[in-house]
């Protein structure tokens, strides 16, 4: 599957705390969400263990929202 990510979304990346090789896992395996608008949604969860935002996660959920080429 050819996948293309816009350079705003991995610029916007770093941010949300996820990069370009978990967005593109995310949608060959993540799990399937209801979505609208003729987009669809996938979604993973990741060991994390680290602090973001001053708060203790064991865990990060990564959820791709993507137009299917």
């Amino acid at each position: 599957m050819k996948i293309r990510i816009d350079p705003h979304t991995l610029e916007r990346a770093p941010e949300r705390g996820t990069n370009a090789e978990e967005i593109k896992e995310v949608i060959e395996t993540g799990l399937p969400l209801d979505a609208k608008h003729r987009r669809s949604i996938k979604a993973k969860v990741y060991p994390f263990n680290q602090l973001r935002h001053g708060k203790f996660y064991e865990q990060k959920r990564v959820e791709v929202i993507y137009t299917p080429l």
